[in-house]
């Protein structure tokens, strides 16, 4: 069967506690192989950890604090993840970044704790996945300032321009993560994949949230990641085959699976 890997979503929420055994019995006959779990903060460890152990093999949990958590308590926040990061075997560290959308009253902190991550993942030789929303220029100031680090990972629900992926290509050995936008009916991101190379791509679902067309509007999930891979080998001119072999593949290098 075909290999499908959905390299960003978060089983864990409550969105999925009803069906969840469904839900990945689903994902499993679509052709869904791997699963990478991102993490969000302290609140949701206990769960995501307690999900990977029970699918271990198949779905595979990151640590990190997201850019949206980062409040007053930022300092215990991020120290817990520096303090769990023995505690099993993290496939990256993330789902980190910076978030100027929702509020930019920690933002300053949210840099902070973004760098302090990258930091640590370069320490410990894992891949990074990467949030920015409304902070482009943040986000490519901090990882100029951070050059030195051997970085690669993941710009994660990657929706921007020609011009921007060509700016990550030259901050470190990153892939775009393509997701349920690339469906929607006025995306701009289908002609910018028209001139992105295959072998920059990653598929995800985002699940629960970004659902593909003709769903959207519902609960995602990640056998819709399927949807995703037919959306871009329309968009390469390719065949569904190839952008599954190759988006796993750039998957298997990021992510180091074992």
């Amino acid at each position: 069967m075909t290999e499908l890997i959905d390299t960003h979503a978060h089983l864990y929420d409550s969105d999925f506690e009803a069906d969840i055994a469904g839900v990945i019995s689903i994902a499993k006959s679509s052709g869904v192989s791997k699963i990478v779990l991102p993490a969000v903060d302290s609140s949701t460890y206990n769960k995501m950890t307690e999900l990977s152990l029970s699918l271990q093999g198949f779905a595979y949990p990151s640590l990190g604090l997201h850019p949206t958590s980062v409040k007053d308590n930022w300092r215990d926040e991020l120290e817990f993840v520096f303090e769990n990061i023995d505690q099993q075997r993290y496939i990256a560290i993330g789902e980190i970044g910076l978030d100027g959308y929702w509020s930019k009253e920690h933002f300053p902190e949210q840099i902070t704790v973004f760098e302090e991550q990258l930091r640590l993942a370069a320490k410990r030789e894992l891949p990074v996945i990467i949030h920015s929303r409304d902070a482009t220029e943040e986000i490519f100031k901090v990882l100029e300032r951070n050059s030195t680090l051997l970085l690669r990972g993941v710009f994660h629900a990657f929706s921007g321009s020609y011009e921007t992926y060509q700016r990550i290509l030259r901050a470190g050995n990153f892939k775009i993560g393509i997701g349920g936008v690339v469906t929607y009916k006025n995306s701009n991101l289908p002609a910018v994949l028209e001139k992105v190379a295959l072998e920059s791509i990653v598929l995800e679902t985002d699940a629960p949230w970004l659902t593909p067309a003709p769903f959207r509007g519902k609960r995602n999930q990640p056998s819709y990641v399927k949807i995703i891979a037919e959306k871009v080998a329309e968009i390469k001119g390719c065949s569904f085959d190839e952008i599954c072999s190759v988006t796993s593949s750039n998957a298997k290098k990021i992510f180091n699976f074992r």
